[in-house]
Parts: structure tokens; C-alpha cells; sequence
């Protein structure tokens, strides 16, 4: 009797409908290269961009649909310094630290991949030191609000929806910000004490020599920042 020859050949795709099943019934296919803690943290994203979006639309829809004037955002977020209006001061300041963080995550992340801990530490503290700053300004300006009379059933200024939008979305996303903050300074103290050198076993450790955990914070610091720029244009521009 002859043996058949031994092949290591993946079994051939189904042609048709049934070969795209296959392809994304199979965690081997369809996430081949990629990790689970990252096809996790996407998955958790795409779920988040619904329920922004989901905000985001029905902010809309109440403001198009109110027959009450809408309150102008230059004059509800402006601040008033030396006896001087100025108009979105705050928010651009809010902005612009949120935006550098992103820059200071993505070189965290750069010098992760060539195993340097201290500034990658260093760029991770100052990204949550930025995203701090960003919450406590935010803070600032809900409690400038509440002493102004705004509350999520009415406000000094016209419509009434406008509270309830304002605190629920920027709530929403501060909740956001504030918890990358908390996970940003796990993984800060994991990368110090080298734990991704060693594989040290527990909470937000990969693999011996990777620094993927780093990585995947740096996706959902970007997924922060891409939100509250759309948050931005929709509440505070428009």
C-alpha cells in the first residue's frame, strides 16, 4: 500500500456566498494577523461610533425640530476676561489639548515598538496629564453653565432641549476621557516596572516582549479625540 503524501495546504475556500461565510466564520481568516486584545478594542469602537452617532443624530433632530430659537453657542460658551466677551475661548483650548494628547499617544506608541519604557512612559504621562486637563477645563465650564441657570430641562437662553443635549453628550464623552486617563496610567506603571519585557502575568499584559497593550490604548485614545472633534463642529460651530 502507498501512503498518500502529508501537505500542510489550507483546505480550498467554498466558491461563492458560502466561501465569504467561511472566510468570517474563521478567526484564522479573518483576523489572521491580528490579536484578540485589538480585534477586541475594535470591535468595542465600532460599537461606541453607533451610540455617538446615535447622540449625535438625535442632538440634530431636536434642534431642527424645535420652533423655540436656539441658543448661540458664541454667546452660552464664551468667556468673559478683563470685561472682554470672548467667544469659544475655552472650547479651543479644550481642543487643542485634546488634539496634542493624540500626538503625544501616537509617540508613546512609536517608542514602544522599539522597547524604549522611559519615554514611552514619559509621552503616557503627559498624554493623561493633557486628558486630565481636557476633563478639568470641561468641568469648568459645566459648572459656569449650572451657575448661569442651564439645566437638562431648560436654560436661560431659548430652547429648552439644549440642556439635556449639552450635558448627555459631553457627559458622555468626559466619561470617556476620563476613564483612558485611568487605563492610560495602568498601563504607564505596567511599562515601568516591565512587565511587557518579562511577561509578568495579570490585568492588561500581553505577550513576553510585546507592547501591544500600549498599542491598543493608543486606538481608543485616537477613537477620544476623532469623537470630540465631531463633537466640536455639531455643538459648538454649529
Amino acid at each position: 500500500m502507498t501512503d498518500l503524501p502529508h501537505t500542510n495546504a489550507a483546505p480550498e475556500r467554498p466558491a461563492g456566498l458560502s466561501g465569504i461565510t467561511t472566510d468570517w466564520a474563521s478567526d484564522q481568516t479573518a483576523f489572521k494577523n491580528v490579536s484578540w486584545g485589538k480585534a477586541m478594542m475594535w470591535i468595542f469602537l465600532l460599537s461606541d461610533t453607533f451610540v455617538f452617532g446615535s447622540f449625535l443624530v438625535a442632538y440634530m433632530t431636536a434642534r431642527m425640530s424645535t420652533v423655540v430659537p436656539w441658543p448661540n453657542p458664541s454667546e452660552v460658551f464664551a468667556l468673559h476676561i478683563g470685561g472682554v466677551e470672548m467667544p469659544l475661548l475655552l472650547i479651543a483650548i479644550m481642543t487643542f489639548v485634546l488634539i496634542s494628547s493624540s500626538g503625544t499617544m501616537a509617540m508613546a506608541v512609536n517608542f514602544a515598538y522599539r522597547r524604549d519604557r522611559k519615554k514611552t512612559a514619559l509621552l503616557m504621562l503627559a498624554t493623561a496629564a493633557l486628558g486630565a486637563l481636557f476633563v478639568g477645563m470641561q468641568a469648568f465650564e459645566w459648572a459656569t453653565l449650572i451657575s448661569q441657570g442651564v439645566r437638562p430641562w431648560s436654560n436661560p437662553w431659548g430652547a429648552s432641549q439644549f440642556g439635556a443635549s449639552f450635558f448627555m453628550i459631553t457627559g458622555f464623552h468626559g466619561t470617556h476621557v476620563t476613564f483612558g486617563v485611568i487605563f492610560l496610567l495602568i498601563v504607564v506603571r505596567k511599562v515601568l516596572r516591565g512587565d511587557y519585557d518579562t511577561g509578568k502575568p495579570g490585568f492588561f499584559t500581553s505577550r513576553k516582549g510585546r507592547y501591544e497593550c500600549v498599542e491598543i490604548m493608543g486606538l481608543y485614545w485616537h477613537f477620544v479625540d476623532l469623537v470630540w472633534v465631531f463633537i466640536f463642529a455639531f455643538f459648538y460651530l454649529w
